[in-house]
């Protein structure tokens, strides 16, 4: 008949995905303001390193499994839901590191006025 869906492992990637995206708020907040005090001609885009790529990927995988878990719901197979979820956390992914990348470069040419919604 049908599966038992995957309670746990819904549970356990939206836990992940919520302690890495902590502690990816926590390294983009430090690697901005090192950056905002020190400034030696670097570029903003410079902190997109390993330190802030490796719990975005954590966030990615944790999407991945609350995702996959979700879609086992409706009865779809483990294989098509990480199938389907893999995809989707990866258009989703890509979307979302693309915009960190244009609102990082116009902190840099504006600073923290070029984000300021009023001015519109």
């Amino acid at each position: 008949m049908y599966s038992q869906p995957p309670y746990v492992l819904m549970v356990a990637g939206f836990l992940a995905a919520i302690a890495s995206g902590a502690a990816f708020g926590a390294t983009l907040q430090q690697s901005t303001q090192l950056w905002a005090k020190a400034r030696d001609g670097q570029s903003l885009l410079a902190i997109r390193s390993l330190s802030l790529k490796l719990p975005y990927f954590a966030i990615c995988v944790g999407i991945c499994v609350f995702l996959a878990s979700g879609i086992q719901f409706f009865g779809f197979p483990a294989n098509i839901a990480y199938g389907l979820g893999a995809v989707l956390t990866a258009m989703m992914a890509l979307l979302v590191w693309r915009q960190l990348g244009v609102i990082l470069l116009q902190i840099e040419q504006g600073g923290s006025k070029a984000l300021d919604l009023d001015a519109f």
